[in-house]
């Protein structure tokens, strides 16, 4: 720096970063907008330390001074301009804290948005799989059963244990409670109305679909997603092959025959747990127990639970492969996509299944 011109001498690279960035430190307090720049003992230059002169100088003042210098070979004058531009584009920070209203606006909008790109998405793979469902279903040749068993196998078999303990004792905590509360009215026979009911519409189809939601939909995610880190979805697209139809169709498939199965075999475990506690507690033999249930519960509150069955298990199985393929190329993000498959089905067996009770209610069905 003389009495007027501030000289730009040497090489400005990458490797002498850390002591031009000292050097841009020591002269920042200093006023050089009244000199004039000199840029013709530059050597070399490089987009960092380029970047680093522009913080010193200011990027309009580099860029000019660039545009002055009549020696400054072209290329150097055209990186040091292309990084000027760049530098100057950058917003400024902004000094301001947003108030806490804005906050929570913005973020209530950024939320929704998001809700309603997801559910976008969602409906757009739900007619991608029904379309290529529709064009399998006249074409047995093109049917994969190997997969398809191997997934009932898989969602159906294997959740069979679970399912019925848990129905059972559930069954058995409903017949509990409606011992304890209807008692102080004298109407503990009715606990038996009590169990079938819940169990024939809500409670079975319910918990089978939220056990496969945690337990089936994750294993779908998981296992789509590592194919795709693995990067095998490419694969299966160069052979020639569908991976809606190759991955997506047998898990759906197998989805809507297992939870039928599940829900049923939940709704006869809930009733026998709840069938237990009636004769140990209430002195209901079982034979009075189906006596009462064959007696008052008609055969419409089984139909209205198992009619159920089917849409859940399309959503758990479509939102689990949906979730599989958003993976990206990452460890982290299957498991961040794999928490999100079980929220979503949970939230959206929950969410339908208080539809179709308001639904059924209004119906007087």
């Amino acid at each position: 720096m003389d009495a007027s011109t501030l000289r730009v001498t040497d090489d400005w690279l990458l490797s002498h970063y850390r002591s031009l960035a000292s050097l841009a430190s020591s002269m920042s307090s200093r006023d050089t907008s009244r000199l004039s720049i000199d840029l013709s003992g530059l050597d070399r230059i490089d987009t960092a330390g380029a970047s680093q002169l522009a913080s010193l100088i200011g990027p309009e003042r580099l860029l000019e001074a660039a545009s002055a210098a009549g020696d400054l070979p072209r290329e150097k004058s055209a990186l040091i301009a292309a990084v000027c531009e760049a530098m100057k584009n950058q917003p400024g920070p902004d000094g301001r804290r947003p108030s806490l209203l804005w906050s929570f606006v913005t973020g209530t909008g950024q939320k929704v948005e998001s809700i309603f790109r997801l559910l976008w998405i969602l409906v757009g793979f739900i007619g991608q799989t029904l379309g290529t469902l529709a064009w399998n279903l006249p074409r047995p040749w093109r049917w994969r059963m190997t997969p398809f068993v191997a997934a009932v196998h898989d969602t159906g078999l294997n959740a069979l244990p679970i399912v019925a303990l848990l129905t059972f004792l559930v069954g058995a905590v409903v017949a509990f409670l409606g011992a304890t509360v209807l008692d102080d009215f004298g109407a503990t026979i009715y606990t038996v109305n009590l169990v079938a009911f819940s169990f024939l519409r809500e409670f079975g189809v319910l918990l089978a679909a939220i056990l496969l939601a945690g337990r089936t939909a994750s294993a779908f995610t998981a296992h789509i997603g590592a194919m795709k880190v693995n990067e095998e979805l490419d694969a299966i697209r160069t052979l020639g092959l569908n991976p809606i139809e190759l991955l997506v169709l047998p898990r759906v498939m197998a989805m809507m025959v297992s939870l039928p199965i599940l829900t049923f075999v939940g709704m006869i475990s809930g009733m026998v747990g709840g069938a237990m506690v009636c004769a140990l507690v209430l002195d209901i033999t079982p034979t009075q127990f189906m006596a009462i249930v064959e007696r008052d519960i008609a055969l419409q509150h089984f139909v209205v639970g198992i009619v159920k069955a089917p849409i859940f298990a399309f959503l758990i199985a479509v939102i689990g492969c949906l979730e599989g393929f958003k993976v990206a190329g990452s460890a982290q993000s299957v498991g961040e996509h794999t928490t999100s498959s079980v929220v979503q089905s949970i939230f959206m067996v929950i969410l339908l299944d208080s539809i179709a009770a308001l639904f059924f209610m209004e119906m007087g069905w």
